[in-house]
């Protein structure tokens, strides 16, 4: 299994890469990229959802957080149902922001998937799901529909 370890390492390397010099031109990281994906992706996803999505302490994702909300990219706002709660909304800016991101890790994943051939995305996707634990409920459904 070394081998395919090796290549899994590999290929988050250079999938982030391409994000990463993007983000740069920003100031942001990973983590970042990471919270305005989610965020861009589920309007109104509320921070303690995001917390269990990301699995990471409130006090990393308040710093990130912080600097996405002074800058422009993500908006917090007094949840419609409960006012203590706050939703977090990706700006304009946040969106163009998210999409570019996308773009340039989607063409790395849609070069990989034409040299896979047609079965390729499905493939690819069986194996992705499978390497999540099946006991997470914080990250995405097997159907792609957002959790409740």
């Amino acid at each position: 299994m070394y081998d395919l370890i090796e290549l899994l390492f590999f290929a988050y390397r250079d999938f982030v890469g391409d994000a990463d010099r993007l983000l740069e031109s920003y100031g942001f990281g990973r983590a970042h990229h990471r919270v305005l994906y989610f965020v861009s992706r589920r309007p109104g996803l509320t921070i303690a959802e995001l917390l269990e999505i990301l699995r990471i302490t409130k006090q990393s994702l308040n710093r990130v957080l912080a600097r996405l909300v002074e800058t422009n990219f993500i908006e917090a706002r007094e949840g419609a149902l409960d006012r203590r709660r706050r939703e977090l909304y990706a700006t304009p800016a946040g969106e163009r922001l998210a999409l570019r991101l996308a773009e340039v890790q989607t063409r790395r994943f849609a070069a990989a998937l034409d040299r896979l051939g047609p079965s390729g995305r499905q493939s690819a996707a069986r194996f992705l799901s499978a390497m999540i634990d099946p006991q997470d409920d914080g990250g995405p459904r097997r159907d792609g529909a957002r959790q409740p």
